[in-house]
């Protein structure tokens, strides 16, 4: 009878995740989204909101443009700005469904008490900037004025992350704090001597490491410019070409429409950095598609949320957890981007030899009328790509990022006023704009929410306690290390959004790895890789749902599905700590040598994935080919060339197996 009972749950769990993922399919694109909802919302309310958002937008005009405010100044009202705009985008009211409902008036009563306390803990920053300037943390008295505003920062941050982020980075955070409060009654090596109430209030609005650090500095700094940016490129017409351009440069080949969701998906990541937005934008004409040209939905829903997901990795505008690195490290982004090159490649080439060798392996045809890119000519198009070309330039010539950033996004306002057949109006503008703050208010809250996290942990001692126990089981064996680490990441990513993620995992794991001797650079980046491709590994995989959902393909079988074909991106991470040369890091002969043995190892991965190489492979070779490509991540030139032997053996012997095979057919 139990067995029977444990059938039903897994079917319920099973019609439970594929019902969310037809629902994350049938939610419009974020452009579509936002005019419906600032059509729909009451007149106050949206005028409230584009007061905000002009307000917004002019100061952090006025901070990077005229000059800069004090810092106890101009970094509280950033994110006193994000969460008015979170909460009045967000209201608890628009949950109650009956419009007459009491219930519905007690919620604008509650949300106008938080917008209440945003506004007093705005006045109180802006008030006591010069005085904070010279206050000294631990030695200056914690008055009941910083208690009461400390705990409203914190309530409205906390209930900003419930609203926008998930559930899941919430309850991550009450944990910690929690064990801030209790870690003193715990046994063992986590134990330390706990904090008082004031010393937690103290650590967490005032402490450099607390919701004020580096993180939320980067958002204000940086990541607000780029998001706005984002936004009017996508809306003017850049967004439209890059799809379009994926979809053209691709359309004659076997398999064209997988490869067409791979370039597009990738080219639209360089501007996106959501994996989900990527999905739902290009997913819709690439899916079906696909589906038309010979892959089974789970296949189609897999590849395109793995060229989703890329988007966060590809340069030369990655995703905002990119940007907080280059602020932890303290280096350029711009290094970070040039760094990411050739990982990037190796990821998306390694999608791109999948989906090929998926088409030869069912023998697609490249002549299907129905699979040709049918819409307009891309060449005279090509000039709205002027602002993300702009700007790359602009960044490597030396030109600070958010100013490089407000250029570009007025260059792409220019060049949509001057196309008749895309130029938005005046409201269209403004809704584009508002769009680009929401986005920017919603990664300022979880950069700010982490900050918690990391004050916490950093006073608290558990970042050097978890440094200590990776490092003893390191110190005999680094990988086993490494994939202590990775692990924990993949799971703090399958929770949280990978800003989040990679926020939290720094903190725990970074210092770590960096006593075993891995360079800064290459920590973070093997950390953050992780964080990445966590968005694809189930059970917690939203981009995956999404392209499920589009497909009309198992959630599940999708989820698994696009973990399998991402697998060169679980092994990218550990090739950066025995090859720091792939992230550019060496001399010329070393970065070459590592840019060729990381593509060996790409393309016999691919082909153990996909199960074919000039014929069907069988588990042995299949095994063989895996097998081959890991040997590149071991440290020592005897496993490259061993290797490449068994690589290039293996492949010999498949395609002349192959055609022996073809011969005995046609005979």
């Amino acid at each position: 009878m139990s067995i029977f009972k444990k059938n039903d749950s897994a079917a319920g769990a099973k019609l439970d995740m594929d019902a969310k993922a037809a629902a994350l399919a049938s939610e419009e694109d974020e452009e579509s989204k936002i005019a419906k909802l600032l059509k729909k919302m009451p007149k106050w309310r949206y005028i409230v909101l584009i007061v905000l958002t002009l307000a917004m937008t002019a100061f952090q005009l006025y901070i990077k443009l005229v000059k800069p405010l004090q810092p106890w100044a101009q970094i509280p009202l950033h994110m006193c700005f994000a969460l008015a705009v979170v909460f009045l985008f967000n209201p608890m009211a628009d949950k109650v469904k009956n419009k007459e409902n009491k219930l519905r008036n007690l919620w604008w009563i509650y949300d106008a008490a938080l917008l209440g306390c945003v506004a007093f803990i705005c006045y109180f920053f802006l008030t006591h900037a010069n005085a904070l300037n010279m206050r000294v943390l631990s030695v200056d008295p914690m008055t009941t004025l910083d208690i009461v505003v400390a705990v409203m920062l914190i309530f409205c941050v906390m209930e900003a992350v419930r609203r926008t982020v998930s559930l899941a980075l919430f309850f991550v955070i009450l944990f910690f704090m929690a064990y801030a409060f209790f870690g003193q009654y715990l046994k063992g090596t986590f134990r330390f001597a706990g904090m008082t109430f004031g010393q937690f209030c103290e650590t967490l609005m005032y402490g450099q490491n607390g919701i004020f650090g580096s993180p939320l500095s980067t958002s204000m700094g940086t990541l607000f410019y780029f998001m706005v940016f984002g936004a009017f490129f996508s809306n003017c017409g850049g967004g439209s070409v890059l799809i379009d351009l994926g979809m053209k440069l691709s359309d004659k080949t076997a398999g064209g429409p997988a490869k067409a969701a791979v370039l597009s998906s990738g080219l639209l990541g360089m501007i996106s950095g959501s994996a989900v937005a990527n999905v739902s934008t290009t997913g819709v004409l690439t899916i079906p598609l696909m589906k038309k040209a010979g892959y089974t939905p789970e296949e189609a829903g897999a590849v395109e949320s793995v060229a989703s997901t890329g988007g966060q990795i590809m340069p030369p505008i990655m995703g905002a957890g990119a940007f907080i690195m280059a602020e932890m490290i303290g280096v350029k982004y711009m290094t970070i981007a040039t760094s990411a090159i050739i990982p990037a490649c190796a990821y998306f080439g390694a999608a791109f030899i999948l989906v090929h060798l998926l088409a030869k392996k069912r023998a697609m045809s490249s002549t299907n009328a129905g699979l040709k890119y049918q819409g307009s000519a891309i060449l005279p198009r090509l000039y709205r790509l002027t602002p993300i070309i702009l700007l790359v330039i602009m960044i490597f010539s030396g030109m600070s990022m958010p100013r490089a950033a407000i250029y570009c996004t007025l260059l792409a306002i220019v060049i949509n006023l001057t196309a008749k057949d895309i130029r938005m109006n005046p409201r269209q503008m403004l809704h584009t704009l508002m769009e680009g703050v929401r986005q920017a208010s919603n990664v300022a809250i979880p950069t700010a929410a982490c900050g918690i996290m990391i004050g916490i942990v950093v006073r608290s001692g558990v970042a050097v306690k978890i440094a200590k126990l990776i490092g003893t089981s390191g110190n005999s064996n680094l990988l086993l290390a490494l994939a202590v680490a990775a692990v924990g990441c993949l799971l703090l990513g399958m929770a949280l959004p990978t800003v989040a993620a990679y926020l939290i995992a720094n903190t725990l794991f970074c210092s770590a790895i960096q006593k075993l001797g891995v360079e800064p650079l290459v920590a973070n980046m093997f950390i953050f890789y992780f964080g990445v491709v966590a968005q694809i590994t189930p059970p917690v995989c939203l981009a995956s749902f999404t392209a499920a959902g589009i497909a009309n393909a198992s959630a599940w079988k999708t989820g698994w599905k696009a973990f399998y074909f991402a697998i060169t991106a679980f092994i990218a991470p550990f090739i950066f700590v025995y090859r720091p040369a792939i992230l550019l890091i060496g001399t010329v002969p070393e970065i070459i040598l590592a840019v060729v043995m990381t593509a060996c190892a790409t393309f016999f991965l691919a082909s153990g994935v996909a199960g074919f190489m000039g014929k069907n492979l069988n588990p042995v070779e299949r095994l063989l080919f895996y097998v081959a490509a890991l040997l590149f991540v071991l440290p020592g030139s005897m496993y490259d060339i061993v290797g490449i032997v068994l690589g290039v053996v293996l492949i010999a012997w498949c395609i002349i197996r192959g055609k022996q095979e073809k011969k005995l057919a046609a005979a």
